[in-house]
């Protein structure tokens, strides 16, 4: 896990200038690699490279980057893991070729040599984004992995195309310039994080999952990047050829290829651990790492006072059943408040997910121990595990089956009272309830229906579930058209996919590569930590794509075969419980000891003088959420977060 940069320019550089640039560029990113920096130029092609080391594999200069190929032909960078490494090189020795050392990065590169990048990368099972020199045809290739785990961004200005690993490197180079693109801060305002390939800025793009783009320093404009490994072919295959065996034979299957991930995720010359939160996801990661294992795992979990979203006691009683070493945090409000000033540093992209807080603290927990953690991230979008999918693919067809005057009709009726009112009024009647009939969040969830029913159709129906602001526009003095996106076109494509589907290929698509994964990347990267996701193997993703819909939801219950595994692992009764989610009170925060510094940014000239928010309406927002009137809290989180990335990313400049 590193940080790579670099230009590539017709603008006839020297060296020096070059140097100067590149290595700018990649000291921005000393937080990903503080073991080892390196930079490469070549002025006659107006390209530079430059590049900050976490050194995991090969721990010696052998390992360092930039790094050529063999004959020389390819110089590369290269952030991530390619786990099949070893197998490859077994391969490319059958031709002649003898490594010098045993990093990941010479067998890219070998690699590259004998098959071309986009045969190379086709090989490749793990997690990357690589910038790759070719001197032989003066060109550029970038190179993001299949499930965009690993992120890398681009642009062409000034006759300069820069590149990098995070969007600060980019705002270092001297040609870059910074500009709203204002419908991408309307996705922003309604996802809470910019769906890619777009970014929060004009003419920079995030090169999209399983995507490589041919780069040359004469090109008028960025050209189209293409795939070399497809989702929604993935998808498509998976349809055409689905699975009949029996439960317990595809348990066992899923079992024994989650177990390899597992274990080729394994390799390090450095200390290494998981995130424990006690959910089904971490849980099966951490059971399969501790099975392969000769001695104790270590494993981190954060804890919170607030009982609502701590599910700390949970994880310890799980590490305790499978012998781990495990280190917990306990957070009170003060300690996740005082991490909120420096999320903005951390996200140089706007993100405004409230979990980031518990992720970076539990991978600065971490990193006091270990240099690499493996996560249970994926199993949701994957397996089917968001209520969004259980209850919305019933829910959906339900409702588009109505006319549309009722339903408009039953979203003024659940909106006409506040989520408070809703909670109190289901706290009255759940001691009658059974146990597993009983619901949390009841108010948020009613009003979450209201939006439903509010909405037209199915796809603007899930992009309601999704939508932190339902209505972006109301709060910008100038919306940008709306152009369609990948959910848009999920929704829309030919042939007609199962209403599931649609939303787990969009989520797999979208969510969570640049929400879920980005999160992840900037807040283990900030601690300098590598963090590997066995469950977003490209192998476990086809697997899923083959299987029947019962095999991930039953009976109003996700994840039906990762549960499985687990049972076979863990005690049943250790695990099965609601789903709670990795997050924290944001709403109790910003109407208590957030309220003064979150309203100072929503009310300052800045906000006015910036001509991107509309004032009035976002103060009628606030004083409405402060009432109780609504739950509007993670909406409002998304404009304070916008305002004080802004401050950092811009204003000091």
């Amino acid at each position: 896990m590193c940080g790579l940069a670099g230009v590539l320019t017709a603008r006839g550089l020297v060296e020096d200038q070059l140097l100067d640039i590149v290595e700018r560029m990649s000291g921005t990113l000393a937080h990903r690699g503080p073991d080892d920096q390196g930079a490469w130029v070549d002025p006659e092609g107006g390209v530079g490279l430059g590049f900050r080391r976490l050194a995991i594999l090969d721990l010696s200069q052998q390992g360092h980057q930039p790094m050529d190929s063999p004959s020389g032909r390819f110089t590369i960078v290269f952030n991530g893991e390619v786990y099949n490494h070893q197998d490859l090189a077994r391969t490319l020795g059958e031709g002649g070729w003898r490594p010098r050392g045993r990093s990941d990065t010479e067998v890219i590169a070998a690699a590259f040599e004998r098959w071309g990048v986009r045969q190379a990368v086709e090989q490749f099972n793990g997690m990357f984004a690589i910038a790759a020199w070719d001197r032989e045809t003066r060109s550029l290739s970038l190179v993001r992995d299949p499930m965009g785990i690993k992120p890398l961004y681009y642009f062409r200005q000034g006759g300069t195309l820069g590149f990098a690993s995070e969007l600060r490197a980019l705002l270092s180079c001297p040609d870059f310039r910074a500009a709203i693109d204002l419908e991408s801060l309307n996705e922003f305002l309604r996802y809470l994080y910019v769906p890619g390939p777009a970014t929060i800025f004009q003419g920079v793009r995030k090169l999209p999952p399983g995507h490589l783009v041919t780069l040359r320093a004469e090109d008028p404009e960025l050209p189209p990047s293409e795939p070399f490994w497809s989702l929604e072919e993935v998808y498509e295959a998976g349809s055409r050829t689905p699975l009949t065996d029996s439960e317990e034979a595809l348990t066992e299957e899923l079992e024994t290829l989650l177990g390899d991930a597992v274990r080729m995720r394994l390799q390090a010359d450095v200390p290494l651990g998981a995130l424990l939160s006690g959910g089904i996801d971490s849980t099966t990661v951490v059971a399969l790492m501790q099975a392969q294992a000769s001695q104790p795992v270590r494993t981190f979990s954060v804890g919170f006072t607030s009982g609502e979203h701590d599910e700390s006691r949970f994880a310890a009683a799980l590490a305790r059943h499978l012998g781990t070493e495990h280190t917990e945090l306990m957070l009170g409000d003060a300690e996740g408040l005082d991490v909120v000033p420096r999320l903005p540093y951390f996200f140089d992209e706007p993100l405004a997910d409230p979990s980031q807080i518990p992720t970076y603290l539990i991978c600065q927990v971490a990193r006091r121990d270990v240099v690499v953690a493996l996560t249970g991230d994926g199993g949701d979008e994957l397996f089917g595990g968001y209520n969004r999918y259980i209850e919305g693919s019933r829910l959906i067809p339900r409702l588009e089956g109505l006319p549309r005057a009722a339903r408009r009709m039953g979203s003024r009726l659940t909106r006409a009272a506040s989520p408070g009112f809703w909670d109190k009024a289901y706290a009255a009647v759940a001691p009658a309830l059974p146990g597993r009939r009983r619901e949390r969040l009841v108010g948020q969830k009613v009003r979450k229906l209201g939006d439903l029913m509010n909405a037209g159709s199915a796809q603007e129906m899930y992009r309601s579930l999704l939508s932190a602001w339902q209505a972006p526009e109301e709060v910008l003095l100038s919306p940008a058209v709306r152009n369609q996106n990948s959910i848009d076109r999920l929704f829309t494509r030919e042939p007609a996919m199962p209403l599931l589907d649609r939303m787990m290929l969009a989520d797999q698509g979208t969510y969570l590569p640049e929400e879920l994964l980005m999160k992840v990347d900037r807040s283990s990267m900030a601690v300098s930590l590598e963090a590997r996701v066995p469950i977003l193997d490209k192998r476990v993703v086809a697997f899923s794509w083959r299987l029947p819909h019962r095999f991930k939801i039953r009976d109003r219950l996700g994840k039906r075969l990762l549960r499985n595994v687990l049972y076979r692992l863990v005690p049943r009764e250790m695990v099965d419980r609601p789903k709670v989610g990795f997050s924290v009170p944001i709403d109790h925060w910003l109407r208590g000891r957030l309220k003064d510094w979150a309203g100072d940014l929503l009310f300052s000239a800045d906000l006015r003088a910036d001509g991107l928010f509309h004032p009035l309406a976002v103060r009628k927002a606030w004083s409405r959420f402060q009432a109780g009137a609504t739950d509007a809290g993670v909406a409002l989180w998304a404009v304070v977060m916008f305002q004080a990335w802004s401050d950092q990313w811009l204003k000091r400049r």
